[in-house]
């Protein structure tokens, strides 16, 4: 096979505890099965998931006691790797909220190949709130990719840019180990991910899972991951006097054996962007109840087909949904059957070619 002399650093954050975090791990992948040469770079020193090809982490290489003096030194090590490696394409993974810090790495990335990725519906982590600024920074980017149709309806018409397109977070096992017949003698219903509550609404996620006393039918409510809330969380946990049946499991970078034994998965968000937890959950064939966020809840839970999509912020609905799983057999087991066919299309060999069409057309401009 010819090498692809296309190389492409993806930029991000970190690779530790996120959904962001782990689409950049998963895109490496993706963009070295296409043979291109990949250069994943890191600005905070955080590692919990696997990359392909290169690593800059430069979290390690910028040691100051001054937070100035390191982002300026960050910004110079990367202007001298993208031009040492001779990177031809950047895909920006990270969130990018401060102008200043945005106008400054436009500058950094040149005239390379920029395609910029919105991951979230909260677009004010992604965009200045100035229609003029956004369209300066984006409007010559090669591709904004937004992971939900709903956030690719919000760019267009807050800021009026043409050169979006959806490309939705895949999944995949292919690379972990996951045990097909481990027995479980606890009764749980499941949420994973990051222990953030202005995102993930955990008070919402307690307060239904109190109403719906499932507890007295024997079931607990897992926890799994880790983040800056964990106090709250535990807090709220004691308000609720449910110490006894909420568990609290680390973040688990293979969290899969836990998922696939969970009776359902459970996300409660105040907002998303195409939340993976759901995804891998019904790649798995477990069922999902989800409230009915902006965005991406809506387009990959069907109502009564692969789980439940009820309406956001209310407890009362949310903990009848909970018992409504239990207590409706014959839903559940429709459910389960319907769950892994729901999201064959999320696939990570779908998706690759998707990115690959995007990078081919890239190379043609």
């Amino acid at each position: 096979m010819i090498k692809n002399t296309n190389k492409v650093a993806i930029i991000s954050t970190s690779l530790g505890n996120g959904g962001a975090e782990k689409f950049a791990s998963l895109l490496s992948f993706m963009l070295e099965n296409l043979n291109i040469e990949v250069h994943t770079i890191i600005i905070n020193d955080a590692v919990d998931y696997e990359y392909a090809g290169e690593l800059l982490n430069l979290g390690i290489d910028t040691e100051s006691r001054f937070p100035f003096f390191k982002k300026i030194k960050k910004g110079f090590l990367l202007n001298r790797y993208l031009k040492e490696k001779q990177i031809s394409c950047i895909i920006d993974n990270r969130p990018r909220n401060n102008l200043l810090r945005e106008i400054i790495t436009n500058w950094i990335y040149g005239g390379r190949k920029k395609i910029v990725i919105v991951h979230s519906f909260k677009l004010e982590n992604y965009f200045p709130k100035s229609v003029f600024w956004s369209q300066f920074l984006y409007r010559k980017a090669a591709k904004i990719v937004c992971v939900s149709g709903a956030i690719e309806k919000e760019v267009k018409l807050k800021f009026d840019l043409k050169n979006t397109k959806t490309i939705h977070n895949p999944f995949d096992f292919s690379r972990i180990q996951i045990s097909k017949d481990t027995a479980t003698t606890v009764d749980y219903i499941l949420f994973f991910g990051r222990f953030e509550e202005k995102v993930k609404n955990f008070s919402l996620m307690l307060e239904a899972f109190f109403i719906s006393k499932l507890f007295l039918q024997g079931f607990q409510l897992f926890l799994l991951g880790d983040g800056p809330d964990l106090n709250k969380i535990q807090d709220s946990i004691k308000e609720f006097q449910l110490e006894d049946y909420v568990i609290i499991l680390p973040f688990n970078s293979n969290p899969f054996d836990i998922v696939q034994n969970a009776r359902f998965t459970v996300l409660t968000s105040h907002y998303e962007g195409f939340p993976m937890s759901i995804i891998e959950s019904l790649a798995l064939g477990i069922p999902v109840v989800a409230v009915d966020c902006n965005s991406g809840p809506k387009e990959i839970v069907i109502d009564e087909y692969n789980g439940l999509l009820v309406e956001n912020y209310n407890a009362i609905t949310l903990a009848a949904a909970f018992n409504r799983m239990i207590s409706d057999r014959e839903l559940y087991a429709f459910c389960e059957k319907n769950a892994a066919k729901s999201v064959a299309h999320l696939s990570i060999e779908t998706i690759s070619k998707q990115w690959e069409s995007i990078l081919n057309k890239n190379n043609d401009n």
